[in-house]
């Protein structure tokens, strides 16, 4: 955190930023990664959060954060027995047959298979006495904060203080089974028709708020390529059905399934895709599904403009943010997203870009909207995977059309457009009468114009210090050359140091890069040297 807040400030109280690059970032990313790691389960969990937050961290830490695997050495069996029996009952009594060897072992809860009326089960089971220790976690990082809020700036500070909120809502919410399986079963029954998509089934008798009892459904892990391809199963297919399912989920349905990477995807013998561990899963509200239908459709359609409305209206850009600026971004973006064929596009490179330019600016995610931004990412990624000339937006393209976005989007600017044009004629109708009674009130000397300027660079504040540092330099150094005249050597060396202070504050004033002439940091130069980097 000291190096950190020397980014802002060299000697931490004062002093320029300093020129951070994607290497070191990626080395103190390292060092966090080791450290949570260490911290064990809640700041593991609490890394996996921060890789999905761009407007909090450099975008060096979110690639390395995005690896934090959940994975650690499942609880003695006896522990975890305890835990089973307290809320269900004895194991003997419940199950026909119990496999005390974990079959995977996650920082909150741990997996076993087991028999129960003939049907093979998976038994999800909360890790003992891990409310005591999350609830203790939490409150070191409640209690950090403010510590915290110290070494960052005030734009990052209100999204820290969010991100603590939301991570202690969202932990809490993963160590309650009885939400897990009703977001399971809500999902479930939006699929129910789709034959394509297995969700097992939740044996409500057997679960509780510490265990959960799932019908067990095996497959093939979904980036085993080499087992897929001995099965004979269409892996483009596979990546088509995948990306399809989330956008229903997340524009259609409002409820989804929110980690999505491999270890919690498998293949069928069929080809169809089976969803585990819905413990992390999330809703999204209509505004916010209206939004990214727009966002997807601007996309498609390289509408820069469109993109950057739907980016404002969403929250994650901000409405005073340099439109010419945001536009050069979305186009490098989308430019930069093309594959060989020109209508080729890769939206985790678009993404990728949305993300840098968050944190230059930086600005912040609606809470949702981040657990959406991870799935998107990961989701892309498990896709591209699968079938290396997978295309993102023409599998989001057809969705659309077909689901009739594209259709309702069109009528919608139609409409739009003839309401501005029904607006238009009422104004030119209204303007005439105005106009002659402000030609009047000039022709009578009676118009004031009232002009406020707004500097939020602090251009006039940059203005007028130096040329307060001018005009003292120059009283100093006539002062240092009257001095020397009249033989007053002491009076002139105060005046010459008094007049290199001046100088040097001079130099910091233009070379500062609050300077007048600063440039933006995100630019083309930019982003292919650090696509090359």
């Amino acid at each position: 955190m000291l190096a950190y807040a020397r980014d802002r400030r060299r000697w931490l109280l004062f002093g320029r930023p300093r020129q951070v690059g994607p290497e070191i970032h990626r080395r103190r990313a390292t060092v966090l990664l080791e450290s949570l790691l260490t911290l064990g389960p809640t700041f593991i969990k609490l890394g996996q959060l921060l890789s999905t937050r761009p407007d909090v961290l450099p975008p060096a830490y979110i690639d390395v954060l995005s690896a934090l695997q959940d994975e650690v050495p499942p609880a003695e069996w006896d522990e975890a027995r305890a835990v089973l029996e307290a809320d269900l009952g004895p194991v003997d009594e419940q199950f026909e047959s119990f496999d005390t060897e974990a079959i995977s072992g996650a920082s909150l809860g741990q997996v076993y298979r087991a028999s129960l009326d003939g049907d093979d089960v998976a038994v999800k089971i909360r890790r003992p006495d891990i409310e005591t220790l999350v609830e203790a976690d939490l409150r070191v990082i409640r209690w950090s904060l403010p510590i915290l809020m110290r070494f960052v700036d005030d734009s990052r500070s209100f999204s820290l203080e969010n991100l603590a909120d939301e991570f202690a809502k969202t932990i809490r919410e993963e160590m309650d089974y009885v939400r897990e399986a009703r977001m399971l079963t809500e999902i479930q029954s939006n699929f129910a028709d789709d034959e394509r998509i297995v969700i097992p089934d939740v044996y409500e008798d057997y679960s509780s708020e510490r265990v959960l009892t799932m019908a067990y459904i095996g497959g093939t892990k979904i980036n085993n390529l080499e087992e897929l391809d001995e099965k004979e199963i269409d892996r483009p297919q596979v990546a088509e059905t995948l990306q399809r399912a989330y956008l229903q989920m997340i524009i259609d349905d409002g409820v989804f399934h929110a980690d999505p990477h491999p270890g919690n995807l498998a293949v069928t013998e069929q080809g169809q895709i089976i969803f585990y561990d819905f413990g992390m899963s999330g809703r999204v509200d209509s505004f916010i599904q209206d939004k990214i239908v727009e966002f997807y459709i601007a996309v498609a359609n390289q509408d820069i403009d469109a993109i950057l409305d739907s980016l404002i209206e969403i929250g994650t850009l901000s409405p005073d943010a340099d439109r010419d600026v945001m536009a050069d971004v979305m186009e490098l973006a989308i430019a930069d997203a093309r594959g060989e064929d020109i209508e080729q596009y890769r939206v985790q490179q678009i993404v990728g870009q949305i993300e840098d330019s968050i944190y230059e600016f930086p600005f912040r995610l609606p809470k949702n909207l981040a657990l959406v931004l991870r799935v998107a990412t990961v989701v892309e990624g498990v896709c591209v995977t699968l079938d290396q000339d997978f295309d993102f937006i023409s599998t989001a393209t057809t969705y659309l059309t077909e689901q009739g976005y594209r259709e309702e989007s069109i009528q919608r600017v139609l409409e739009e457009s003839a309401d501005q044009l029904r607006r238009a004629g009422e104004s030119a109708v209204r303007v005439p009468p105005k106009l002659e009674r402000t030609l009047d009130r000039v022709d009578r000397d009676d118009l004031f114009v009232r002009v406020g300027v707004e500097d939020s660079d602090q251009v006039f504040a940059t203005l007028a210090k130096r040329l307060i540092y001018g005009l003292l330099l120059t009283m100093s150094l006539f002062s240092m050359g009257v001095l020397y005249a009249l033989e007053a050597p002491e009076g002139s060396v105060v005046a010459a140091i008094f007049s290199v202070g001046l100088v040097l504050l001079l130099y910091r004033s233009f070379r500062s890069r609050r300077s007048i002439m600063a440039k933006p940091q995100f630019t083309r130069q930019n982003i292919r040297k650090r696509q090359r980097e």
